[in-house]
């Protein structure tokens, strides 16, 4: 039976089974059927001889073959399928009425490094749609050390004590909106003062709601090493979890953050697979500290950077889902375990520097990805954050991107809009096997930390990075802006101005007014009771609130904590990267050359012919020496080789390109190219194009120095000129 047939009979049963009222019945039988071999006939005809497995399949970086056309067939062995939203897969979502009952929440990071410029975003944020108490924290006081006196020169807010996050929620209703806060290696100090400011307004613990979150083996893997050992940061982690049982049931305490290896530049099998690999490592640390699985899952969230793939990007959320549940129920969570909380934040990787504002619809379409995937939370990046820290404009444009997929766009109403595409769920079953066998990799090597502490993971996502680059290079993979389109008239977004000297100055005159004002043996003895906790029911996060509540700081209180621990082993860690970061250099070298010396890589295309007969390859040309900032001098295209070698000698470029039809370059390349380098030696002569072999050897007899086409690496070309004319 053909394919289009059977199409039509289900169509016919849909139509005929269920009746609408008021609606006429609607026959599918006037529709010829169409099969799968009669598609394939059609497009190899249209191919005109272009191979059809090469021209029709696309290669993924998850190693995935994708093909030209999903049917029916493709998921009448999927189970998961036949599921329904809230059911025990989680597939279709973790609630059966989607956002319909409880929206997205709507979050908008806060990285102002003031706490008072921090509370005044944020308050801003929560006016105006947001939903969300999103705050990144200082690293400097997020990383392990909290070295108080390095000075800030990372984005993040500079919470240093109690007194810091009171003027951060300064006005802002704790109880009203949830949190999310990344706490780095332990949330056990920001539980903490995060309580106490509740308990400051009257408010119980019990009362907040959302993440303030600690990953220690990510933590691990971005910094690559830690002041302790990992068994301290999974003391803290249980304390963390036996404390919100009790007194915060509606506040998760383990935020297992997959943008370290989206920001390294990981594929989405790698994304879910580590991610969930480190679940399992953490969570059978909580085990060995007497924590039950469905303790452990109810209090976990998993953050996903969203990138650039539409389609990957849903299939990964919904098998991250699905493989989720199948792990909780494969260690004895219940139904409700297996529900992953899953926050999405569009992706840093694929961020700009060049062309900026592109970047807003780089977010966009990531925002859209997220929602349809089915995200509990999201955050949707300022287009500037490869620059500077966000503004007013910024934020208000993220912000509303995501109150317009909700009020305007109506994302709101359907349940799971993936639900049924024979693409999207066939490719979200092929990614959750990936993932699965991946996982299994993992932990035929021991586990995640094995796994990590060989160096295996950062080595597998090293592998994808440099794919990514090196199909960004050849233009394989097109960046709009930065190595296709570049935008020579852009002037570049001056950073805000902010003085982080005398903010340090600033900070460090308000440390020592706190120091001065509290009562110093009273801070020592409740650091002495951190020295000598016990794992006694989450303890540790009343002895850390009574402390700062004294006066002590983050700095003495993670000291006090790592007293006499000692250093886990030094790792090779997984480090930030953006997808356009070689390009960016490459332009930059440009243009601090150019101010340096009023000079620049200067390109002549030697346009032969009128307008029609070197247009294409001109434009082509242009865009490509552009890219890297290069000066490229135009013409209308010149009717012998003598006007245009002596015009390439006049312009005193150090390249002149030819530009024509290959129908007429072997007729104009070779007396161009000697009468080229006869006017002007130090000249090199390029040629437009990919000449055929049997005429390769004479145009470079003749003069030409090399060819530019669609297959040249332009990242390598580009590089080249530049340390020719000694920009580096």
């Amino acid at each position: 039976m053909k394919e289009g047939k059977r199409l039509s009979e289900d169509a016919h049963c849909a139509a005929t089974d269920v009746p609408q009222a008021g609606l006429p019945r609607v026959e599918f039988d006037e529709f010829a059927g169409t099969g799968y071999d009669e598609w394939k006939e059609a497009a190899i005809a249209a191919l005109k001889g272009a191979p059809f497995e090469k021209s029709m399949f696309t290669q993924t970086y998850e190693g995935i073959k994708l093909e030209p056309v999903y049917t029916i067939d493709h998921t009448r062995d999927l189970p998961s399928p036949k599921s329904f939203p809230g059911q025990s897969d989680a597939l279709r979502g973790a609630r059966a009425s989607g956002y319909l009952s409880r929206p997205w929440e709507i979050a908008q990071e806060c990285d102002a490094i003031s706490p008072a410029l921090a509370n005044d975003w944020l308050k801003r944020d929560l006016e105006r749609g947001a939903t969300t108490i999103a705050l990144n924290l200082d690293p400097n006081l997020v990383k392990e050390s909290a070295d108080l006196h390095v000075p800030v020169f990372r984005r993040g807010v500079a919470v240093s004590s109690l007194s810091d996050l009171e003027t951060v929620l300064e006005g802002v209703c704790v109880t009203k909106h949830e949190f999310h806060v990344h706490a780095g290696a332990s949330s056990a100090a920001s539980l903490a003062l995060f309580c106490e400011v509740a308990k400051g307004r009257g408010s119980k613990p019990a009362s907040l709601t959302g993440c303030i979150g600690a990953d220690p083996i990510g933590s691990y893997l971005k910094n690559g090493s830690l002041p302790c050992d990992l068994d301290q940061f999974f003391d803290e982690m249980a304390h963390t979890i036996y404390f919100a049982r009790e007194n915060a049931p509606r506040l998760r305490t383990v935020l297992l953050d997959a943008s370290v290896y989206h920001n390294g530049g990981a594929n989405a099998v790698q994304e879910v697979a580590y991610v969930m690999a480190d679940a399992i490592e953490t969570m059978n640390a909580m085990r060995f500290r007497h924590l039950e699985m469905n303790d452990f899952a109810r209090h976990v969230r998993f953050e996903f950077s969203i990138g650039s793939n539409f389609f990957m990007e849903i299939a990964k959320l919904r098998a991250a889902r699905m493989v989720w549940a199948r792990i909780v129920e494969a260690f004895g969570g219940d139904e409700e375990a297996r529900k992953a909380n899953i926050f999405g934040r569009t992706s840093f990787f694929t961020k700009t520097v060049y062309d900026p504002y592109v970047n807003m619809l780089r977010s966009t379409t990531e925002a859209f990805s997220a929602v349809v995937g089915g995200v509990d939370g999201l955050s949707v990046s300022c287009f500037d954050e490869a620059i500077r820290m966000g503004d007013e404009f910024s934020r208000r444009v993220a912000r509303n991107s995501q109150i317009m997929l909700q009020e305007e766009y109506s994302l709101l109403q359907p349940v799971d809009p993936a639900g049924g595409s024979w693409y999207l769920e066939t490719l979200t079953d092929t990614l959750a096997r990936k993932i699965w066998e991946t996982i299994q990799e993992v932990e035929r090597e021991g586990g995640m930390l094995s796994s990590v502490r060989a160096g295996s993971v950062q080595s597998a996502v090293a592998d994808v990075l440099a794919q990514r680059f090196k199909k960004l290079a050849s233009r394989s993979d097109r960046a709009v802006g930065t190595n296709m389109y570049p935008n020579m008239m852009e002037q570049p977004l001056p950073p805000h101005a902010f003085d982080v000297d005398s903010f340090n100055a600033e900070r460090a005159g308000s440390l020592e007014t706190l120091y001065a004002s509290r009562d110093a043996e009273r801070v020592k003895e409740g650091l002495r009771a951190l020295v000598e906790n016990s794992l006694a029911g989450g303890a540790l996060i009343e002895l850390i609130a009574a402390v700062a509540s004294e006066g002590a700081t983050l700095e003495e209180i993670r000291t006090a904590l790592n007293d006499d621990a000692k250093p886990e082993a030094e790792i090779t860690p997984i480090s930030v990267h953006r997808w356009t970061e070689q390009y960016e250099k490459m332009r930059q070298t440009t243009e601090r050359y150019k101010e340096r010396t009023d000079d620049n890589v200067r390109i002549f295309l030697a346009n032969m012919g009128p307008i029609p007969q070197h247009k294409a390859r001109a434009d082509f040309i242009t865009g490509f020496m552009e890219v890297a900032g290069f000066e490229v001098l135009k013409n209308n295209g010149f009717p012998t080789v003598e006007e245009c070698a002596e015009a390439s000698a006049e312009s005193g470029a150090d390249i002149a390109v030819i530009c024509s039809t290959d129908a007429t370059y072997p007729e104009l390349v070779p007396p161009l190219a000697r009468l080229i380098k006869e006017k002007c030696p130090k000249q090199r002569v390029f040629l437009a194009g990919a000449p055929p072999e049997e005429l390769k050897e004479t145009y470079l007899e003749a003069g030409v120095d090399d060819f530019v086409n669609i297959r040249s690496n332009c990242l390598a070309v580009l590089t080249d000129l530049q340390k020719r004319k000694g920009m580096f």
